[in-house]
C-alpha cells in the first residue's frame, strides 16, 4: 500500500520517532493529539521490556507527551501475546525486569525454575551469572527458547550497554540453540499490535526510525511504511538497504493536519 490517504490506523516507534533521550521531537505531541481528537486508532510501539506500559505512559508524560497505556505495545506484551497463544497457561523461566514479568503474569502464566514450557530472555540492567547459566541448563533439558527482542546494545549516557541479544547470543552459544525472537524487526509484534487495536494491514502505517527493524518489518507485515529522519537513519543509512519505505519524512510534524488538507 503506497498511498497515505488510504491510512486509517497507525503504528508508531517511540524513541527516534517521538520522543529523544526523553524530550518530545517536534510535532509529536500534535499528532498523538490529532489521532485522539479524530478517534483514530493507534499504537506506541517499543523493543523495550524493562518497563510495563504503565511505566512508560508515566515516562512519555514527563516529557510532554500524552500516551494512555493502552495506547503502548512493548516487546513484552507481543512475547506474552505470543506465549498465551502458544501453550495457554503455561510456565515460564524469565531472564528479565517488570515489563516482560508483568505481562507474562497477566497472562496467566506462572514463573518457575522446574520445568518450564519456556526460557524467556528479555532486556535487564541486572543480568546475573546464575540466572544465566539456569536458562541454559533449562534450555538443554527441553525447555524452549524464546527472546522478546534482538537488540545486541542499547544506549546510554556512558556510551552502549549489552542488551537482549547480546545475551541470548551467549545462551545460543552455550546450548546451541537459536531463539524465536518476537519483537521487531519480526512482523508478528505488528500482527499482535493490529490484534490489540482491531486494524488491518492494507489500511494501516507505520512509522520508525530504522530501516532495518520498523520498515523492514513494516513491509513484511504489508504496512504502509514511514521513514523519520530524527533518529538513527540519513539517506546515506537508506542507501545501504535494498527495500525502501513508502515515505521519507523529516519527522512527525510533517503528518501534523496532513489529513485534513488531504480532505479538502
Amino acid at each position: 500500500m503506497g498511498r497515505r490517504d488510504e491510512v486509517e490506523c497507525w503504528l508508531t516507534d517511540m524513541d527516534g520517532v517521538l520522543v529523544h533521550e526523553n524530550h518530545a521531537l517536534p510535532g509529536a505531541a500534535e499528532l498523538l493529539q490529532q489521532w485522539e481528537d479524530r478517534g483514530t486508532p493507534y499504537l506506541v510501539l517499543t523493543n523495550n521490556s524493562i518497563f510495563t506500559a504503565r511505566d512508560l505512559s508515566a515516562r512519555l508524560r514527563a516529557s510532554g507527551l500524552n500516551v494512555p497505556e493502552d495506547r503502548i505495545w512493548t516487546s513484552a506484551l507481543a512475547t506474552a501475546d505470543f506465549l498465551k497463544q502458544q501453550v495457554p497457561g503455561g510456565s515460564a523461566f524469565v531472564v528479565g525486569e517488570a515489563g516482560i514479568l508483568t505481562a507474562l503474569h497477566d497472562a496467566g502464566y506462572i514463573m518457575t525454575e522446574t520445568d518450564p514450557d519456556f526460557v524467556v530472555v528479555g532486556e535487564t540492567r541486572n543480568y546475573s551469572f546464575e540466572a544465566i547459566t539456569k536458562a541454559i541448563r533449562l534450555i538443554d533439558r527441553g525447555a524452549r527458547f524464546i527472546v522478546t527482542n534482538p537488540d545486541a546494545t542499547g544506549p546510554s549516557a556512558e556510551g552502549p550497554l549489552p542488551a537482549t541479544g547480546a545475551i541470548a547470543a551467549l545462551i545460543t552459544k552455550a546450548t546451541g540453540k537459536d531463539p524465536y525472537v518476537v519483537g521487531k524487526p519480526n512482523p508478528m509484534m505488528f500482527r499482535s499490535a493490529l490484534n490489540k487495536i482491531g486494524a488491518h494491514s492494507e489500511n494501516t502505517a507505520m512509522i520508525g526510525d530504522r530501516m532495518d527493524t520498523d520498515i523492514v518489518a513494516g513491509i513484511e507485515a504489508g504496512l504502509h511504511t514511514v521513514l523519520v529522519l530524527t533518529g538513527i537513519s540519513d539517506q546515506a543509512e537508506i542507501e545501504k538497504y535494498p527495500f525502501r519505505p513508502d515515505e521519507v519524512l523529516k519527522g512527525v510534524f510533517e503528518l501534523v493536519g496532513e489529513a485534513e488538507e488531504t480532505e479538502l
